[in-house]
């Protein structure tokens, strides 16, 4: 760090007034920007490439981030790192990173990425953050982030994914267009569904799979049915529980082919 310590006393200074308007995903877009609170989650995120604007810490705790420049460093009083924070109990820095473009299926190379997780208009970040990091343990090639309402950069999603969402494998499209590149590159597209008639455990998922995941409400639109070659159903023997949650329900799904693939 420069001998010089920059330092934030105010709450109406104009970075911790940016911080707030990163709260919401208009924000967000308009600003270019997004908010980690967390030490791993930056230090993921720089790893892969993402550029930090400037990043608040206290005079206490300072992070250890070596890669870090030190003019982005501000030195900042308890409670405005507390105020900055979206997390009740705050950790030891908040930083606003420069966002970068989610990559298209323009530049995807299918006979580089066999096994894809599509994600359809899942609602839940806490969810999308748990498929993104199952996607990242079981070894996913591509994962598809179709017709999403919520961006990558949703606070929620950093924290579930536990840095996932900073992968350079994920890629933004609608539902049209992801049914026809998975037909014209031949994957085999494997559904969850309600009423499936295939086993998940007698499913074959060998070669190029696409796992395709809905909501839990209204689940997938007839549209993806309809283009799935293997419709799934996960077995289940409990008394009162009929269905899973969407992210428990991609990482029984995910693991299978997981299991597959290794013998």
């Amino acid at each position: 760090m420069s001998d010089e310590i920059r330092r934030i006393t105010s709450f109406q200074n104009p970075r911790v007034k940016l911080i707030k308007k990163l709260r919401d995903k208009r924000g967000r877009e308009r600003e270019g920007r997004f908010v980690i609170d967390n030490e791993r989650d930056l230090a993921r995120a720089l790893a892969r490439g993402y550029q930090a604007d400037f990043v608040l810490y206290t005079p206490d705790n300072q992070p250890d981030l070596p890669d870090l420049p030190p003019h982005t460093l501000y030195e900042v009083t308890p409670d405005i790192l507390e105020k900055a924070s979206y997390r009740d109990n705050p950790s030891a820095l908040v930083a606003v990173m420069v966002s970068r473009p989610l990559l298209t299926l323009a530049d995807l190379n299918p006979t580089r990425q066999p096994l894809i997780l599509a994600l359809v208009g899942l609602e839940k970040p806490g969810n999308i953050g748990a498929l993104l990091r199952t996607a990242d343990a079981v070894g996913v090639d591509a994962v598809l982030f179709v017709d999403q309402a919520l961006d990558l950069f949703n606070p929620n999603i950093i924290r579930t994914s536990t840095g996932a969402c900073f992968l350079n494998n994920i890629y933004a499209t609608n539902s049209a267009d992801a049914i026809q590149f998975l037909h014209e590159h031949g994957y085999r597209v494997a559904a969850t569904v309600v009423d499936g008639d295939t086993d998940l455990f007698q499913a074959d998922f060998s070669g190029r799979v696409a796992f395709v995941m809905g909501t839990e409400d209204v689940g997938l639109s007839e549209d993806w049915v309809n283009a799935s070659n293997q419709r799934l159903t996960i077995p289940m023997i409990g008394q009162v529980s009929d269905s899973l949650n969407v992210s428990v329900s991609g990482a029984v799904c995910l693991y299978e082919a997981f299991r597959q693939r290794r013998i």
